[in-house]
């Protein structure tokens, strides 16, 4: 009797000491735990569920023939297709120019034409360094002065000084018409502004590192066109795909959302660490509160 008076003293003390010594997690750990622990149980692994969960989706210049999953993943590339590329390279494939890229299975024309931009094929290790230093490596700069010399842009028809054209609305074909702008960076801003969902300010090409002050007198912009998120009614997953809108954000919001109630105004999230008074600025554009 005394030993299982003892075990039992034992297994108490401990069960007490687990429950008052847990460690006190923020809202993003308790964010990533949680989601974390749900992709487990549909057979995940944790690491795979933390990198795919907080991704923030943006076009960056990237080489096929060295970016990671992350890296991919960011381009917003869905994750079988992000698996396929990682596939073809762990068989001895190898991306020799640009073009290459199109050959992934699952890759869609319009994916592929909106990257195209943003592809660098590094030099060959076979080359010599005196070839590989003249080119360019993952300059979005050097690739768009490149694509505005080539001949098939000399031959199109340019607006004239003082012409406005209405951001919001025009497309590549009107957008190369604009002194500056080829192809690529017409496919570039369309792709962009599809993704936001419109432009408030001209100033927002910047994102896409474009340099916004020798365009600025060529665009109007009518924020009526824009396309806005319900706040009430859009999941975690639809707003964080928002290039303004990360994954913590989202959720804070759709917390707020189920312990309060509908949203009337952004105000509540003025306190909140995930938020800065410029990122509810931005963000109030692009959602309704119906």
């Amino acid at each position: 009797m005394l030993l299982l008076t003892l075990i039992v003293i034992t297994i108490g003390v401990s069960f007490w000491y687990e429950r008052t010594h847990q460690p006190v997690l923020s809202l993003k750990d308790v964010a990533l735990q949680n989601f974390a622990d749900s992709l487990i149980q549909k057979g995940n692994s944790l690491v795979n569920a933390s990198v795919d969960d907080v991704v923030q989706y943006r076009l960056h210049p990237f080489d096929p023939n060295t970016a990671d999953t992350l890296s991919l993943s960011q381009l917003g590339l869905r994750p079988f297709v992000v698996s396929n590329v990682l596939r073809y390279r762990a068989k001895g494939g190898v991306f020799r120019q640009v073009s290459d890229f199109r050959k992934i299975y699952g890759l869609s024309e319009e994916e592929y034409d909106a990257l195209v931009p943003y592809i660098v094929i590094q030099e060959a290790d076979t080359q010599t360094s005196s070839d590989a230093s003249s080119r360019s490596k993952d300059s979005v700069h050097q690739i768009r002065e490149s694509l505005l010399k080539d001949s098939t842009y000399k031959k199109i028809e340019k607006y004239e000084i003082g012409t406005v054209v209405d951001l919001n609305k025009a497309d590549t074909a009107e957008l190369k018409k604009i002194p500056g702008i080829g192809s690529a960076i017409a496919r570039m801003i369309v792709t962009y502004r599809s993704q936001l969902g419109g432009f408030f300010e001209v100033e927002q090409l910047r994102d896409i590192n474009l340099d916004t002050s020798q365009l600025q007198s060529w665009f109007s912009i009518d924020e009526t066109d824009i396309r806005k998120l319900a706040i009430n009614k859009s999941s975690v997953d639809l707003l964080r795909r928002h290039p303004y809108i990360n994954f913590y954000q989202a959720k804070a919001i759709v917390e707020h959302r189920r312990k309060h109630g509908a949203l009337t105004s952004l105000k509540p999230f003025i306190l909140y660490e995930e938020f800065t008074a410029s990122d509810l600025e931005r963000i109030a554009h692009y959602l309704s509160f119906d």
